[in-house]
């Protein structure tokens, strides 16, 4: 599971097409929906805290998890900047370790997608199980293989900013389902030259079916699956699902 590395330091340049606050009043919108109006709640694959920092002042205590040194750095510095007290810890959600349970446990920005294989899929909903409270609340959203196979698929995305620039390529491949991202940057450095660099990052498309059995082998229960932003049933052209589910029963 690759690690965002120089492409961190320009993420939130390039992501600032994303309303990361419109996606944190929908999650905040299902939690309470499932009870949770307050409470510790842990932020996996949370990257440099955009939706981290924004659920924590809704009032929530807020966690967060990531695999990314360069993506917590910059996470801090905001957190700091902002006076926010928010926990965060390099880790890598196969292997998360957390001091006690939490209320809910949301994961954002398709970040389980990254994850390529059923048995590591499986070992993080385990975890999830773990350190969930009984009945807690588990949100995750993920790419469908519609918007791998159909928006994405072959293309091309460039993007041009004075600070820097990236073209960000896109391969998938049907037999396995993953679609790999190769990401060229040109980051413009002190002295005004553009620095070039490339990162590789694969991403998988699981079929619901798919997610639910892991689901429910971790000990957790699929409660809903949502087109991501809304409460409507998905349909076949549907480019980002959005599930909920709860735990249900501690796994030895």
């Amino acid at each position: 599971m690759e690690a965002y590395t120089v492409f961190a330091e320009v993420y939130d340049l390039f992501m600032d097409n994303i309303d990361h606050q419109q996606w944190a009043e929908y999650l905040e919108e299902l939690l309470r929906d499932y009870g949770l109006e307050g409470g510790l709640v842990l932020d996996l694959g949370c990257g440099t805290g955009a939706l981290t920092e924004l659920l924590a002042k809704k009032g929530y205590d807020m966690i967060g998890v990531d695999n990314s040194l360069e993506m917590l750095e910059i996470a801090r510095e905001k957190q700091i900047s902002q006076g926010l007290d928010i926990l965060y810890l390099l880790q890598d959600m196969r292997e998360f370790e957390l001091y006690g349970t939490v209320a809910a446990i949301v994961s954002c920005c398709d970040s389980l997608n990254y994850i390529l294989e059923e048995e590591d899929l499986l070992q993080v909903f385990r975890l999830v199980n773990n350190y969930l409270d009984p009945g807690g609340v588990f949100l995750f959203d993920m790419n469908t293989e519609y918007k791998y196979r159909e928006v994405l698929g072959e293309n091309t995305i460039a993007e041009n900013r004075e600070e820097a620039s990236f073209i960000w390529e896109n391969y998938y491949q049907e037999s396995s389902r993953i679609n790999e991202y190769a990401v060229t940057l040109f980051v413009r450095e002190p002295d005004g030259r553009y620095n070039k660099q490339e990162e590789f990052h694969y991403q998988r498309a699981w079929s619901p079916q798919e997610v639910e059995e892991l689901l429910r082998a971790a000990g957790l229960e699929l409660v809903a699956v949502y087109e991501a932003f809304t409460k409507d049933e998905p349909g076949s052209r549907t480019e980002r699902l959005q599930f909920v589910a709860r735990e249900v029963q501690k796994k030895s």
